[in-house]
């Protein structure tokens, strides 16, 4: 059998998990979740709801999922998110609903949040994988975040000062990724989800017994 349609059997089979990451800006967590969704068979990126008005190129349920605001507050009554929060006067959100139905069909989720979401994920969804990156210094970051040359001096200071309250949140993670050498930094990232699918009670259990029947 060819091995991609081994990989699909394999991945309808087991139901798959949730694996929320989070980082300092600039700490590369954005370019290590991209890769893994391109390299990795049977994982995907969480897609959000937010109620700001679509930029030029985005596509609807691709880069967000754009409703308005009386639909958004009407799904937090409902407790219809695992996590919302206001950001520059828009609200954005991830469903509850939509992180449980890709994992029931057997994909990982990758949720690419920061560390507030990140805690409020603790409280509704019991079975996630934590992830935190770190920069190797702040002066690696600092200079990461200069490179950019997006933000004004004054925007980067506050960052840092930013990093230093995210980072003291690593010690609610499961698993920390220093990121000094992306290719490291990757093939660690990458391990945790692997690894994750050949844990215990992970296994088709099914399969077993008829393996041993």
């Amino acid at each position: 059998m060819p091995v991609k349609k081994i990989l699909k059997k394999s991945i309808a089979k087991r139901e798959g998990k949730l694996f929320v990451v989070s980082a300092p800006s600039g700490a590369g967590k954005s370019t290590l979740c991209q890769r893994l969704i391109k390299n990795t068979q049977g994982v995907k990126l969480s897609v959000s709801y937010t109620t700001r008005e679509r930029r030029k190129g985005e596509r609807n349920n691709v880069h967000y999922s754009f409703i308005d605001e009386k639909i958004f507050k009407g799904m937090i009554r409902k407790g219809g998110f695992a996590e919302w929060a206001v950001v520059h006067g828009n609200l954005y959100g991830t469903s509850l609903g939509r992180l449980k139905e890709m994992n029931k069909k057997g994909y990982d989720i990758i949720l690419d949040i920061d560390i507030h979401g990140a805690m409020q994920i603790k409280k509704s969804y019991k079975n996630a994988v934590y992830i935190f990156i770190l920069p190797p210094s702040m002066n690696v970051l600092k200079k990461r975040l200069k490179g950019r040359n997006t933000d004004s001096g004054e925007t980067i200071a506050r960052r840092l000062d930013n990093a230093k309250d995210e980072i003291r949140h690593y010690k609610y993670y499961d698993y920390v990724i220093k990121n000094e050498d992306l290719e490291k930094a990757y093939r660690e990232f990458e391990s945790v989800i692997l690894a994750s699918r050949v844990k215990k009670n992970n296994i088709d259990q099914n399969w077993i017994d008829k393996l041993i029947t």
